[in-house]
């Protein structure tokens, strides 16, 4: 039982890590285009006729 000294603080820190960084990067914009990557993604750049 000693170990829950040291495990509960530790998941509780590393609990409160992965919620600053959802946070962080709720301010930082990296939610505001979800569909734009996946478009790219699929998006053909290079033109029908530049096939080698």
């Amino acid at each position: 039982m000693e170990v829950l000294v040291y495990l509960v603080p530790l998941a509780l820190m590393l609990g409160l890590l992965g919620l600053a960084g959802f946070l962080w990067s709720l301010r930082n914009g990296q939610y505001d285009d979800l569909e734009g990557a996946a478009w790219r993604a699929i998006a053909d750049d290079e033109p029908a006729g530049d096939a080698h």
